[in-house]
Order: C-alpha cells, then structure tokens, then sequence
C-alpha cells in the first residue's frame, strides 16, 4: 500500500512565534511500507513551548528510524510497538521535568503520533490536538481532548507529571484518510467543512492534500484564530490514482 501525503505549518497572522511541530516520514522496507506521522502544539501559557514541541519531534524521529525499524525486522508484534513507543513517551516527561527544574521553568505540548505499517494503524495521543479518521464523506474523531471546558489541558507531555498515553490502533483501507491537526487548525471550521474539504474521495495527489490544508489554514485566520495552524494529512492510495 502507498500513502498520499502532505503536511501544513503556520505561525498564524498575530502569533509571534510558531510553538507547534510536525514530523511525517515513510520508508519502504522489505517487510511493508511503514509511516509516522505528529502534530505537538507546545503550551503557549508555559515557558519554551516550542522547546517542548520541537524535543518531541525530534525524539520520535529518532525512534522512527532506531526502534521501530528494528522491530519491524524482526517482525514484533503491535503490542510490543505500542510499549516501545510508550516508554518514550515515560522518558520524555522524565528529561522534561528534569529540565524545567534545572532551569526554574514549567514546559509542555501537545502530542498526537500515528504510525501506519501496511495497513494498521497506531494512534498515540495527550492533549487537545487530534486526529480524524475520514472514510467516504463520513468523519470520526479518534482522539479524546484532554483539556478542561476554558481550555486549559489535563493530560500533556512535560514537566506536569507523567500521564498515559490514549491508544487506538484500526485499519487503514485504500480510499481512506487520517488528519492530525492541532487545536489552531480546526477551532475556527465545523466538522463538517473538515469533511467536506478533506474527503478521501475528492482528494488525488499529494499537492492537492497541500491546497486543501492551506484553504482551510488560510480560512481559520480569515474568521479570527490567532494560534498557531499545523495538520497532517495521509491518505491510502487507491492503485488507479497512483
């Protein structure tokens, strides 16, 4: 199976720094082709959030391209994927809540991972970023938003103390999507302008995937949103579109 993708990163038009980070990155290996994919929004309300984003992406391509290349060799099951990748997120905290100490400063983000070998796909989450799964021109939210009625988070990756991931884990068929984004990207557009906008079926090449996250980017800070914007978008290719 090939994946169509693309991602969207913004600063936004009144933000003053861009906290956010994403991470897409695919190989083909000799057992299947594999995907990773996040979006971490840094805690704009604490110190460095583009610190705390920017270590997470850069610890989970490290792992992309040491562990679980390694486990995928060996042909592990997803159970033992899962737990690898947890351990991360555990470690994570730990050198974060280290850090914030050393430095007298409080730090978090957002963290929103899915890994896709072949077919099934693994979902890790904390925080109010998320992800969607479309399938024709219906859309399902897959991931639960850690995060209180005025917005503040309950579940975060830093310094916060340490909280167990979310876990999903499906099957990704030809013909269908998934959308990471963060809270920027999609607090200022309905779910239904999400699905109707980023409808597997509508959806062709890779630069078309970038128009349709730009459009809808660009109409979030048409109608007011001063976050930061990012998306993730992946699609399972249909041969006949390849």
């Amino acid at each position: 199976m090939r994946y169509l993708t693309n991602v969207y990163w913004c600063r936004g038009r009144e933000a003053e720094k861009n906290q956010d980070s994403v991470v897409l990155q695919q190989v083909l290996t000799r057992r299947g082709r594999v995907l990773l994919a996040a979006v971490c929004d840094g805690m704009g309300g604490a110190s460095c959030g583009e610190e705390a984003s920017g270590y997470a992406a850069l610890r989970l391509r490290e792992w992309f391209y040491t562990e679980l290349f390694a486990m995928i060799r060996k042909n592990k099951r997803y159970w033992v994927i899962r737990r690898s990748l947890d351990r991360l997120v555990f470690q994570m905290q730990g050198e974060l809540r280290q850090y914030a100490a050393q430095e007298g400063i409080s730090l978090g983000t957002t963290m929103t991972v899915l890994v896709v070998w072949e077919k099934t796909w693994l979902l890790w989450h904390l925080g109010d970023s998320r992800a969607y799964r479309l399938r024709g021109r219906r859309m399902e939210q897959l991931t639960e938003d850690h995060a209180q009625d005025a917005g503040k988070l309950t579940k975060c990756l830093g310094s916060f103390g340490c909280f167990v991931p979310q876990h999903r884990m499906g099957v990704l068929k030809p013909g269908e999507g998934i959308l990471l984004c963060t809270d920027g990207f999609r607090r200022c557009v309905t779910g239904e302008e999400l699905q109707e906008v980023m409808a597997p079926r509508e959806i062709a090449g890779e630069e078309q995937i970038g128009r349709r996250l730009k459009e809808i980017g660009e109409t979030c800070m048409k109608r007011g949103e001063k976050d930061n914007l990012s998306a993730v978008y992946v699609r399972a290719a249909i041969s006949a579109l390849i």
